[in-house]
């Protein structure tokens, strides 16, 4: 049993959609902990000041690790080590041993840089934070910049273990890197207050890169350190880099403004932001990461191949498909967003107030739920094809428009009443302190919508690609059935309001559960009676066993 589980994990997967499906289950999994971890912080600290500074702690360390960590992603890695690969091992060894050095001694000398100017930092980005405050933010954030250089090591392995396709494997990644963060709440917090939870953060970044070791060692591909023997290749993959890492550096730039935003206004808004941020990011993981992510292997291979054509199928195949999917979760989640945000985090300290301001905060994130896939998958694209400096110029344009939108309705909710009230009422949350937050999601959202917008029209012009037959019409069919679906499950809602206790979480959680799969079913049934071709193609793919498989490779020695 043990020998087939493993062989499981280690398998090889090169089918698009089997390996989207495999990496969606894992990230499902991923996501259930991450719903777990973020019950836990809403349970035990609810919209509070002390949540606050937890989510305020990453910002720094996580723009780090975007402006450093990010240069040896996959994005860049995967190409050039697909080539030496095709060459010999033993070269392929060598430049991994090249990369790794070189970028682990930078994140090193930056983070502990950093460390000794994080006072200085902390008050520039965050002058809403004072005393004890200030000074606990202060320590949190030194401790998680420990966390970008395990992470950059982490993003060397995940490389090697995409392009060897072990998808199972690099799927098992996020799932324990959320249980060290949940050990730290349950386990570190009771006894080391909230240095507990940076440590928890900690012991789930050593998870992430430790899961991907042993089979590295079985590849005879480990990382190891020491002097680059090639600091010209080093400077090759920095100079392909540079431009996606500003790239990402921009949107985790805009991030910080909006969380450093969100600081100046009422206590909690910082934690309101991030828990609905998170719970969109479900979807977004099992949907939108998973399908670039299995596309991105085989898009580099055949971009590297002069394929032109089969790279272009490829590629309207993941776009059909995370639309196919991205359709129905936006509109389910809008439609149940109360039911959900009360189902995950409504419990202790997490008060009814703070449940319908982030639900309103989540329906703004959805919205731009497929916009957010499409650009994960155009920027697969162009790293494939090793164009790095479309994505900085759409990033940098989305981020200034995300920061520009999220300043403008902030200031004009607090100073046009007839638009706050508007909001408001929209969202059901008129008599709920706070809601000048909903500036943040709702800016975030038109920078995404934006961005996919761009993208769309300057890949068709760059790759000469056209409009896939029957896309538009698998469009319409999709965006109709899930309409539908929304329609159905809010109908659904008041029936079962009649038959569940909604005083309880789980009279709201079947409530919500028995009107989503309502909701669902009346989707297949349309898209079943038009034929829908990404319907036929899912129902394909699934009926494929992958467990069943016979792994490739031998099983280690020992272990």
């Amino acid at each position: 049993m043990v020998k087939r589980i493993l062989g499981a994990i280690h398998r090889q997967i090169g089918e698009l959609h089997e390996a989207a499906y495999v990496l969606a289950i894992f990230a499902f999994a991923a996501q259930l902990l991450s719903l777990v971890r973020d019950r836990l912080f809403a349970h035990i600290f609810g919209a509070s000041t002390t949540l606050d500074i937890y989510y305020a702690a990453f910002r720094i360390p996580d723009l780090v690790f975007i402006s450093l960590g990010s240069l040896v992603s996959a994005f860049v890695l995967i190409p050039f080590l697909t080539r030496q690969l095709s060459e010999s091992t033993e070269k392929a060894h060598i430049f991994i041993k090249d990369i790794t050095s070189a970028f682990f001694y930078v994140l090193v000398g930056v983070s502990v840089v950093l460390v000794i100017v994080v006072p200085q930092l902390v008050r520039l980005v965050y002058p809403g934070f004072s005393g004890t405050d200030f000074e606990t933010l202060v320590m949190l954030t030194r401790l998680l910049l420990l966390s970008p250089i395990i992470l950059g090591l982490s993003n060397i392995t995940a490389t090697i273990v995409q392009v060897r396709e072990r998808f199972v494997l690099y799927a098992l990644t996020p799932v324990v890197y959320n249980t060290g963060i949940i050990i730290g709440i349950l386990f570190l917090y009771p006894s080391f207050g909230i240095l507990g939870l940076g440590i928890g953060v900690l012991i789930g970044a050593l998870f992430h890169v430790g899961v991907q070791i042993p089979s590295l060692l079985r590849e005879g591909l480990l990382p190891h350190l020491g002097w680059p023997s090639d600091w010209k290749r080093v400077w090759s993959i920095v100079s392909v880099s540079l431009p996606r890492t500003l790239a990402l550096a921009a949107n985790q730039g805009a991030l910080l403004v909006l969380v450093a935003l969100a600081a100046l206004m009422p206590e909690g808004s910082i934690s309101i932001f991030n828990l609905s941020l998170n719970l969109q990011g479900a979807p977004l993981g099992i949907i939108g990461v998973s399908y670039s992510v299995a596309a991105f292997p085989t898009l580099a291979r055949l971009f590297s191949n002069g394929n032109r054509e089969e790279f272009l199928k490829h590629m309207s195949d993941a776009i059909r498909h995370v639309l196919f999917w991205s359709f129905p979760a936006t509109v389910l989640f809008i439609v149940l967003r109360a039911q959900i945000v009360r189902t995950v985090l409504g419990s202790g300290a997490f008060s009814w107030d703070d449940t319908r301001l982030t639900a309103a905060a989540l329906a703004l994130f959805v919205v731009s739920l497929s916009a957010q896939g499409l650009m994960l998958l155009f920027v697969r694209g162009y790293y494939a094809a090793g164009k790095t400096a479309r994505p900085l110029i759409v990033n940098l344009a989305s981020a200034l428009i995300t920061i520009g939108v999220a300043i403008l309705m902030g200031n004009v909710m607090a100073g046009v009443p007839m638009i706050r009230y508007f909001m408001e009422a929209l969202f059901r949350v008129a008599d709920v302190p706070g809601t000048e937050v909903l500036a943040l999601p709702l800016g975030y959202s038109i920078g995404f919508l934006v961005n996919a917008g761009i993208f769309w029209f300057l890949f068709r012009h760059d790759f000469g690609g056209h409009i896939p037959k029957g896309l538009y019409t698998t469009m319409w069919q999709n965006f109709s059935a899930s309409i539908i679906a929304g329609a159905v499950a809010y109908g659904f809602l008041g029936v079962f309001a009649g038959i569940f206790e909604l005083s309880t979480t789980l009279g709201i959680f079947l409530q919500g559960l028995f009107s989503g799969i309502i909701g669902i079913l009346a989707w297949t049934l349309v898209l079943t009676v038009l034929k829908n071709s990404e319907w036929h193609e899912m129902r394909l793919a699934l009926s494929h066993r992958f467990w069943r498989e016979k792994p490739i490779g031998s099983e280690p020695a020992e272990l």
